[in-house]
This record gives C-alpha cells, structure tokens and sequence, in this order.
C-alpha cells in the first residue's frame, strides 16, 4: 500500500525576511506556486518548499520557522526522488524537484542549526495541477507512469 501523509501545516512568505503567515488553506497555482507566497515563480523548480514535522520536532522546532509553506506528516519526502508527485487532496499536485539546501538563514534561528539541518531542510517541488491546499488534507504518492 502506497503511504499516505497529511498537511499538518501551511504557510506563505509574505515577503524578503518577514515573517511567514499561518493559513488554513491556500490556492496553488499550475506553473506558479502558491497565491501570494514571495517565492512563487513561473517556470520556478522552487515554487514550494516542503518539510517533515518529525524533521521539525527532533530539531525542536515550530511549523514556519524554516520557511516551508507545507509542513507534512507520515511521508519520508527526503526519501523520494526528484520527479516524484504528491497529490494533496482531491486535485492538487506537486512534483518534487531537489532537496531544498540549508541558507544561512538558519544560524539566524539557532547557531548550530545549519550544520544540524543539513539534508533535511524539506523538498523543493512545482505546481502541477492547481487548486485549493487546506491543512489536514490528505497526500499520496501519485506513481509516475514510465
């Protein structure tokens, strides 16, 4: 049986160094990334960033302090390959593109926290198909027809 996660999470960056905002469902756009989140790009292999929260508790960490915009439960996201899909929901798909490397950003948090997060800082992935992401939504692996 394919495992099956859930949206624990959501969150966007408003903008350069502010703080992320907290949402209950957020609109993400094909090629683009999510409505009125400061990273989305057309064409963009870095349109979402998303985390494990168990990565998040072992690090002592909250949801949004490394600027994920979807923090997941129950799926290994730094075990899958690039070109895997998640399906969110009903409709919604991303595809994972690279793991996402820790920025200096993280000593601002914690010293000691970018060598602590190295290779598990989440999963950089693009819209595929858009549509509305709510937390507590289910995702399943979609398998790549080869």
């Amino acid at each position: 049986m394919t495992p099956q996660g859930k949206i624990i999470a959501l969150q966007s960056c408003p903008g350069y160094r502010k703080p992320m905002t907290s949402l209950e469902e957020v609109e993400a756009v094909a090629n683009f990334g999510l409505m009125n989140d400061a990273h989305a790009r057309a064409n963009s292999e870095r349109q979402v960033l998303l985390i494990e929260q168990e990565t998040l508790e072992s690090l002592n960490l909250q949801p949004g302090d490394v600027k994920e915009n979807i923090t997941t439960s129950g799926i290994e996201l730094m075990k899958l390959p690039a070109n895997t899909q998640l399906k969110f929901g009903n409709n919604v798909v991303l595809e994972l593109t690279k793991p996402c490397a820790p920025c200096s950003r993280m000593e601002e948090l914690r010293p000691g926290l970018l060598k602590e997060i190295a290779g598990k800082r989440g999963m950089l992935a693009r819209v595929i198909v858009g549509g509305k992401i709510c937390r507590g939504d289910t995702i399943q692996i979609v398998q790549n027809e080869a």
